[in-house]
């Protein structure tokens, strides 16, 4: 499993023109699963999420999780994040698990984030989605459960 995790001071997701799901200050999620991921790389990346320390204390130092800081989510499934652009100029997706698999997994991981107390926004899943967000930061970490 594998999150692009991007500090944002808003952001908001549009699917045919109506707006999905839009936060304030917190994290864009960019969520791929592949065919290996479970609940345990679920559970591991949601509680990475909710305390990774990526927001600034007095000193200007990286001290603060999100629940700290009291932002929110907006979680988008990206399959493309498990594209394979090694050979050729068309990339392969095989590594990125089927919706059958992945939907379930990536609803399972917003459920685990609001169960650490965290507001999740979301996108749909398997749709073409139009994602506007201000980056903070900019402050861009990609985290992987394996």
């Amino acid at each position: 499993m594998k999150v692009v995790l991007q500090r944002s001071k808003a952001a908001s997701v549009t699917v045919d023109g109506t707006v999905t799901g839009a936060i304030d200050s917190g994290y864009v999620l960019l969520v791929g699963i592949t065919h290996e991921d479970t609940q345990e790389d679920v559970a591991y990346l949601a509680k990475k999420v909710a305390n990774l320390r990526l927001w600034e204390d007095a000193d200007g130092k990286m001290n603060h999780s999100i629940l700290e800081q009291g932002g929110a989510i907006l979680s988008v499934s990206q399959f493309t994040l498990y594209g394979d652009a090694k050979k050729g100029n068309r990339p392969s997706f095989t590594s990125a698990a089927r919706p059958e698999v992945a939907e379930p997994l990536w609803e399972a991981f917003n459920q685990a984030l609001r169960e650490h107390g965290l507001h999740v926004e979301t996108g749909i899943f398997g749709a073409m989605m139009d994602v506007a967000l201000i980056n903070d930061g900019p402050v861009t970490i990609l985290l992987e459960s394996k």
